[in-house]
């Protein structure tokens, strides 16, 4: 049977008191420099690492961030893991990462996270019912929605300012010389969905210009299936804008095995700039969320959070840049 080293073992070994032990491995707690030395001298000869389990126990909050996911097929949000993972590990954090089925997050899911006692969490393109949060507020656990919002404000809330963008893209096609315009949504249930589809269809009503609207997934092959649809109607408009890359992708692909030469019969425009935009196979024009500062607002509202709970709530907007390449 395996041996695991002890608080009580370092103490005994270093001389001091269990408790000792415990205030060396505890941020903030008061400790001489000579006592110090001594347990992690002992710490280091034993090989001994705090067991953040059991102290989760007493503090009731562990260094786990709770991470609720769902489009894991869609490239955006790996990116976005990949920027969470790195940004917790360099604060002493790691990320739980819990995968759901649905578009809605269950009271299972909640109760994955309460059951670990994670200092915080991240909600990304899962909806939110309110009926399965309240946990989180009553055990002062600060959530943050990240790349979605909800009107009552109820949870703090950070992403892309997409009615902006997609009002930005709008107006680009038109100087582009589109005559008339496809959108392709993606979850109409979604904020990011809906604010995205009036930004870019309000200022195509400004300027008179005939659109029409499709509603697919988010996904490669949603994007791929509707463009072959349309492209079956035999009236190609002059551009497409799809709600994010990975669909964008889908389309410029069915385009192309249909023989329809982008960007002189028709121009492409997707949303998120995720890495395989930029593939030389693609180059796609798209809009780029500014992931970084998006990360980085969420992080740090969490730790201000973990440190001294508010329950401090807003929806913060995060401006992006349109990337032109050679799909338009």
């Amino acid at each position: 049977m395996k041996y695991y080293v002890t608080a009580k073992d370092v103490a005994k070994l270093a001389g001091v008191s269990q408790s000792s032990v415990s205030r060396v491995y505890f941020k903030g707690a008061s400790v001489s420099k000579k006592t110090r030395e001594k347990v992690l001298a002992a710490a280091k000869e034993l090989g001994y690492r705090p067991n953040e389990f059991a102290r989760s126990l007493i503090t009731n909050r562990t260094k786990i961030i709770g991470l609720v996911m769902k489009g894991i097929q869609n490239p955006f949000y790996p990116q976005v893991l990949k920027q969470f993972t790195t940004s917790f590990k360099e604060l002493g954090y790691s990320i739980l990462f819990v995968y759901t089925n649905n578009d809605e997050i269950q009271k299972e899911d909640i109760e994955i996270l309460l059951n670990y006692n994670v200092a915080g969490v991240i909600i990304t393109d899962a909806s939110l019912s309110l009926n399965v949060t309240e946990d989180f507020k009553k055990n002062r656990i600060p959530l943050v929605l990240f790349n979605r919002k909800i009107d009552n404000e109820q949870f703090y809330s950070v992403c892309c300012n997409n009615l902006n963008a997609s009002g930005k893209i709008a107006e680009y096609l038109i100087e582009q010389g589109c005559s008339d315009l496809v959108y392709i949504s993606g979850n109409e249930n979604t904020s990011t969905s809906k604010e995205r589809e009036i930004g870019f269809t309000s200022i195509l009503e400004k300027n008179n210009v005939p659109y029409k609207k499709y509603t697919s997934d988010y996904t490669y092959e949603g994007g791929y299936k509707m463009a072959q649809k349309i492209i079956a109607q035999r009236k190609i408009p002059a551009g497409f804008f799809v709600a994010n890359d990975i669909m964008a992708l889908g389309v410029v692909d069915a385009l192309r095995e249909n023989s329809i030469v982008i960007p002189t019969e028709t121009k492409v425009v997707g949303f998120d700039n995720i890495d395989m935009a930029s593939w030389p196979t693609y180059n796609l024009t798209t809009w780029e969320q500014p992931i970084t500062k998006m990360v980085g607002q969420t992080v740090n509202y969490l730790m201000a959070e973990i440190v001294e709970f508010s329950g401090y709530t807003e929806n913060v907007e995060v401006n992006g840049a349109l990337i032109v390449r050679k799909t338009t």
